[in-house]
């Protein structure tokens, strides 16, 4: 993988006797959204804090743009919109960017042209001259989201950058991400919306316990397997056998004693299929048993479901 903008290579934080990240190896090329998933406790916070050079890793290696992390030249190309974050609330909105500006080094005619841009492309054009302090969760959510951009950063931190945000604020930051990916801007994001992620990351990685469990393209995802319910009248050995013959080795079908077979209402089987293209022969081999076909309703794995299948579903209790 060439032109990589984040590399770690077992990268390890020990606090004590906890070991909060451990092993981390990832890596992640220039232009790409990027998904860093996991329960509360995994090591997500404390790997992003590693890569900023805020916290000093215990061992391993990370290179961020090409160099160590907290190098000053990397740094001056990175944007971050940490989780949880306090502004100083008796600046205007226009005043805080502008002295973010001045802490990156731009001029005067820099900040003047990015300022107005950043607080349109937010949805803050008209709030520049409003103090902070009056701002609502989702404004402020923003004004973070404006402040990461300003110095037109190659690497952008996002960490929960839709949490505190309604339907139409989670629609602009989405666009927003569309935006920074075609322009070659590298996106490392951290969210529990998993519906955000899937709209908007090109991989992701799961982290558990301070370790990369699994990382893959979501793409995959779109062309994994298809879990398809099947509503008939009634469960017929004749059914079945024609199921089985449908499948082949290109699907599973739930044992018969798991089906629902109630008299009294539509039975319905589970299905596991490799390849969608047998959906048409099911539904005709279905009918040619005798059956009666209520519903024939195919559904792909979400990231959810996967992330649930790799992380597990048992409560962090953090």
């Amino acid at each position: 993988m060439t032109d990589l903008v984040i590399e770690t290579t077992r990268l390890r934080k020990v606090y004590g006797s906890k070991t909060a990240v451990d092993d981390l190896t990832l890596q992640v090329p220039r232009g790409e959204v990027f998904g860093f998933l996991g329960p509360n406790g995994a090591g997500k916070s404390t790997s992003v804090k590693m890569l900023l050079g805020l916290v000093a890793p215990s061992s391993g290696d990370a290179r961020v743009l090409g160099r160590s992390p907290s190098h000053p030249a990397a740094m001056a190309r990175v944007g971050f919109l940490p989780e949880h974050f306090r502004f100083h609330e008796w600046l205007q909105a226009a005043e805080l960017l502008d002295m973010h500006g001045r802490l990156y080094g731009m001029d005067a005619a820099a900040r003047q042209r990015r300022i107005p841009e950043l607080l349109e492309q937010v949805g803050l054009a008209e709030h520049a001259r409003r103090p902070i302090a009056g701002f609502s969760k989702g404004m402020l959510q923003r004004i973070g989201l404006a402040q990461a951009l300003l110095n037109d950063p190659e690497l952008v931190f996002l960490d929960e950058p839709t949490s505190a945000l309604d339907p139409f604020g989670r629609m602009l930051v989405r666009g927003i991400i569309h935006d920074l990916k075609a322009r070659g801007t590298t996106v490392f994001l951290n969210s529990h919306l998993l519906g955000e992620v899937e709209a908007t990351c090109d991989r992701v990685s799961f982290i558990k316990g301070g370790r990369v469990l699994r990382t893959l393209a979501l793409e995959e995802i779109a062309q994994g397997q298809v879990q398809v319910e099947l509503r008939v009248d009634a469960i017929t050995p004749a059914l079945l056998a024609a199921l089985e013959q449908v499948l082949g080795n290109r699907g599973t079908l739930v044992a018969p004693a798991a089906c629902d077979s109630d008299s009294a209402a539509p039975a319905v089987c589970q299905l596991t299929l490799t390849d969608e293209e047998l959906l048409p022969l099911i539904a005709e081999r279905t009918l040619a048993s005798g059956a009666r076909l209520y519903a024939l309703t195919p559904r792909r794995m979400s990231l959810e479901q996967l992330f649930l299948e790799v992380v597990g579903s048992e409560d962090s209790g953090q």
